[in-house]
């Protein structure tokens, strides 16, 4: 493939995959958002190939952390999340409360990270009053060896693709938009990683209970990496069925959030999503590591105009990131 040209491969077409190796030609960053755009009208997902960053790194992410979720449950305890602190979570929260769902909680541990938390206490202290995750303190395991560094370097290299995501998100509204045109609310972001690890499912769920309750994400976008091998993330269809997403290899998942509709007045589109039980007698576990790019806490998010006649658009004329976030994740974890 030329370097001005583009790949797309419409599995079932509603969520593409799309191949950004020609990125860097100004023809393919042009057919390339022309993709996302028509993605993020129709279902808000996609699937990325040829997305630069390296599968060492990839791998290794997986397996430190893979590792430490097989750890006894002691000494995971030792970096548990607790107030001004983010780590470990035995009960990941019902995600399905975000969108006011009653369900079970959800079968899946946690471990968590954020940008922000490697900022001095005296910094942390300035983001904000609201009741947020952006506000607390990295804790790192001692076991397994490297763990903190690799988390480290996926985060960054995570910062990198979602920039690059958001200056193609610009040109995919075709609105004449700079590039640039999202990037000053993003100079002091506070996005987060937070993996999700599905335990070997040995006893009947509750009625009603998911590895992953049904909800939507409510930040910008989210880069996520599940198992090639693996499946279970599913998609809400127009016709209210729900659609497997493919786990392809050496791939990620994007999609947007809530507020990422509002911002754009509701011409892109955040679809409820779920990570199903697996089949019946199959016990193995499962690991998903989400990448979630957040603007600053602080950053006032105006909807474009004029508004889209999408039912899903919550009317705002602007809202804060830190007021819009807070709400969601009280909900979840209340």
């Amino acid at each position: 493939m030329s370097s001005d040209q583009l790949a797309v491969t419409v599995t079932d077409g509603f969520v593409p995959v799309i191949d950004l190796s020609s990125r860097d030609s100004a023809r393919g960053r042009a057919a390339i958002a022309e993709a996302i755009g028509g993605a993020l009208r129709s279902s808000g997902f996609f699937i990325i190939v040829g997305h630069g960053v390296p599968q060492q790194l990839i791998d290794r992410m997986f397996t430190v952390t893979n590792s430490f979720f097989k750890l006894p449950e002691d000494e995971k305890d030792l970096v548990a999340s607790r107030p001004g602190v983010s780590g470990y979570r035995r009960a990941g929260g019902t995600l399905a409360r975000s969108l006011d769902q009653k369900t079970p909680p959800d079968l899946c541990e946690t471990f968590a990270a954020h940008v922000t938390g490697e900022l001095a206490d005296d910094e942390r202290d300035k983001l904000g009053g609201q009741w947020a995750s952006w506000t607390h303190k990295n804790i790192w395991p001692e076991n397994p060896a490297g763990f903190r560094d690799t988390w480290q370097q996926y985060m960054a290299a995570m910062e990198d693709l979602a920039a690059d995501l958001m200056r193609l998100f610009a040109r995919a509204l075709d609105l004449d938009l700079d590039e640039e045109f999202f990037a000053d609310k993003f100079d002091h972001h506070g996005s987060s990683i937070a993996v999700n690890y599905y335990p070997p499912q040995l006893e009947e769920p509750l009625p009603g209970q998911l590895r992953r309750g049904p909800h939507t994400d409510f930040g910008s976008l989210t880069i996520l990496h599940q198992e090639d091998d693996k499946g279970g993330l599913q998609v809400l269809q127009n016709d209210g069925t729900w659609r497997d997403v493919a786990a392809i290899p050496n791939s990620f998942v994007v999609n947007i959030g809530d507020l990422m509709a509002l911002w754009t007045g509701g011409r892109w589109v955040s679809t409820m999503h779920r990570v199903a039980n697996p089949p019946g007698g199959d016990t193995s576990s499962r690991l998903t590591m989400p990448f979630f790019y957040l603007p600053n806490h602080d950053a006032s998010i105006e909807p474009m105009r004029p508004f889209t006649d999408s039912p899903a658009v919550e009317r705002f004329d602007t809202v804060t990131v830190s007021e819009w976030v807070s709400r969601k994740v009280q909900k979840i974890f209340s």
